[in-house]
């Protein structure tokens, strides 16, 4: 009896117990349940949202870039393209290997996207192939059910219409790099392009935009059943610049294939009207991708397609250079215009000889037959007057020797050299036969076409820093409406002694022993003024000038002599400046001075400065100043 007692007590205590603990279970069950549905339900309901909903991020459209008469030079075209999202796909590597048996994915690409994928957070998608066609797009859209994760995506691709005609202006746009990544949710999008060079790069920011949004239903596998909202982002900004396409496209296209660079200038805005450098490359190809085979070719190329040689471009400027000196020296008053020197093809200074261009000489030379003779020897003695650090001075007030703020990447300074220049960088002293050679603009003195350029343009204008820009801050295509540019400050340079250089400029084209002679404009109204330059890049032997220097045409292209000319047009009422470098062309005035020509008719036919601001030219041309002795019809060509 005891004992049945005792195990009545030990069950009822464990029945307790186990009551209790079940009670206390079921307790806990409750308010664990009551805390999920009640007190976290909106939480939860969120959550479940979000697995059944998509919040995506919209690429806006990128804005345009329009010429100064609102023509498009670089816009949108639809972009069919194939993407993978690697947290939807079962297996990211054998999906590649089924979408590779439809559309061609290379070992490269496969190794490209699977970094791609490794580098982002996992439902980023990544971009396996751009540009489809409709035949692509059929076939991933009919095989989609043995391809999770697989998507087809419509977007918009930057399209270049004129190809290598405007690349080095515009640059291009290409993927972003991982060190490109700067925490905008933008640049993480696949396939988004950011601007690698050129215009597209300096306002990259401006013609990006920002995104919007989409929200889209989608089931348990990810694929999207239905779109619920967007909300489109902002379009980029539309950039307008002071190109002139059509001036832009006969420019690059006249040089025929010729490697070179040439700058076309308003010489009283600045708006440059026409920059180009050849041979260029087609910027779409960096859009869509290059090649292996095609980067090779674009690397390896010696006539350098991917630099900008209107703004990178480093030359010994050669006699266009010789303005430069003739200003130094009369504004010293080292010479007047009527001091003479007499040329016998020889310059002696101590033990060294220095050569003219012509054999023979020049005979008696004052300051205007000078320069539109191109006479060494006459720049060799007024040089030594003057000094380097004269010219030198005089060459930095006209543009030389810095960057000029035109913002294209690349830009380079050029080099004005001197005493202290030579002093840090070689620790040498100056030599006096230095400054002889820098008289002719060779030795150690470095311009970029820009910058001879715009040396022209302050010759013509009447001594105004004017300064070149490629944007017009005041312009939209839809108005039309244009400004007047910036006001510049004088050079103070001498009246007197700026007409005495326009004026042999004239001569250098209009006079029959001009340089230019055979290159001038015979149109009514739209002469030009200029200055021929042929750069020697080896050189000359005592023993090659014995016995004969070959001719451009027989030497190996590396050493031909650079042909370049810089001119402004009309005579009468200046409005463009124009510089063209031909690289290893031969004669400034045989194959430079030419192809100015026919870009400054073509400019001043197309009034590209727009019209109502080119004012008319009168009905008659300027007579041309002719030195006494001078003869109708005699012929003369540039060495110099």
């Amino acid at each position: 009896m005891y004992r049945d007692t005792e195990r009545h007590k030990l069950f009822s205590r464990r029945a307790a117990m186990v009551t209790g603990g079940m009670a206390v279970l079921l307790s806990a069950l409750v308010a664990r349940m009551y805390y999920l549905q009640v007190v976290e339900a909106s939480r939860y309901r969120t959550l479940a949202e979000e697995n059944r909903i998509n919040l995506r991020l919209l690429p806006p459209p990128r804005g345009r870039i329009v010429d100064r008469f609102g023509v498009p030079m670089a816009d949108n075209q639809q972009n069919y393209r194939v993407l993978l999202n690697a947290e939807d796909a079962r297996d990211v590597e054998a999906i590649l290997d089924v979408l590779g048996t439809i559309i061609p994915i290379s070992a490269g690409e496969k190794r490209r996207i699977l970094r791609e994928i490794r580098r982002n957070r996992r439902f980023v998608p990544a971009t396996v192939r751009e540009n489809l066609n409709w035949r692509e797009v059929a076939r991933i859209e009919v095989n989609a059910p043995d391809l999770p994760g697989v998507n087809i995506d419509v977007g918009q691709s930057r399209y270049y219409p004129y190809g290598a005609d405007t690349a080095h202006v515009l640059g291009y746009v290409a993927p972003v790099s991982p060190d490109e990544v700067t925490g905008d949710p933008l640049l993480e999008l696949p396939g988004f392009r950011i601007g690698k060079a050129g215009i597209e790069k300096i306002h990259d920011l401006q013609l990006r935009g920002t995104g919007g949004s989409l929200q889209v239903e989608v089931n348990a596998f990810g694929h999207v059943i239905r779109e619920l909202t967007r909300q489109d982002g902002q379009a980029g900004a539309e950039v307008a610049l002071t190109i002139d396409l059509e001036l832009q496209k006969f420019t690059s296209r006249r040089f025929k294939g010729e490697s070179g660079a040439a700058v076309v200038m308003d010489i009283h805005n600045g708006d440059v009207l026409a920059l180009t450098s050849t041979p260029g490359f087609d910027p779409n190809d960096f859009n869509k991708g290059l090649s292996t085979e095609q980067w090779r070719a674009l690397t390896t190329n010696p006539k350098a397609p991917l630099t900008n040689k209107a703004v990178s471009g480093q030359f010994s400027p050669g006699s266009t250079f010789k303005m430069v000196v003739l200003l130094a020296a009369l504004e010293k008053g080292v010479i007047t215009p009527a001091n003479r020197f007499f040329c016998t093809g020889e310059f002696k200074l101590g033990d060294a000889t220095f050569h003219c261009w012509k054999k023979g000489g020049h005979g008696w030379m004052d300051a205007f037959n000078g320069l539109v003779q191109s006479c060494d020897v006459f720049y060799y003695e007024v040089s030594r007057r003057t000094g380097i650090e004269r010219i030198g001075a005089m060459a930095r007030r006209l543009g030389f020797g810095s960057t000029l703020g035109l913002g294209l990447p690349g830009e380079q300074p050029g080099l004005v050299p001197s005493r202290e220049w030579k002093r840090k960088t070689m620790n040498a002293p100056w030599h006096q036969g230095e400054t002889v050679v820098t008289g002719i603009g060779q030795g150690y003195l470095l311009a970029t076409p820009l910058q001879m350029v715009v040396m022209t343009a302050r010759l013509a204008n009447g001594g105004l820093k004017v300064t070149p820009r490629l944007t017009r801050p005041h312009f939209t295509a839809e108005t039309g409406e244009t400004d007047s540019g910036p006001q510049f400050e004088s050079l103070n340079l001498v009246p007197q002694h700026l007409q005495l250089v326009r004026q042999a400029m004239e001569g250098v084209v209009n006079n029959p022993r001009g340089t230019a002679y055979r290159a001038r404009i015979h149109k009514r109204g739209m002469a030009m003024g200029g200055k021929t330059g042929t750069v020697q890049v080896r050189r000359i032997t005592k023993a090659e000038r014995e016995q004969g220097v070959k001719k451009n045409k027989d030497l190996p292209w590396k050493e031909r002599d650079h042909a370049m000319f810089v001119a402004f047009a009309p005579i009468d009422a200046p409005r463009y400046a124009v510089m063209v470098v031909v690289e290893h062309g031969g004669g400034g005035s045989k194959v430079a001075a030419p192809i100015a020509r026919d870009i400054l008719i073509k400019a001043q036919q197309r009034r590209s400065a727009r019209p109502g601001i080119l004012p008319k030219a009168p009905g008659g041309g300027r007579q041309v100043m002719r030195p006494k002795g001078a003869k109708p019809g005699a012929r003369s060509r540039d060495e110099g």
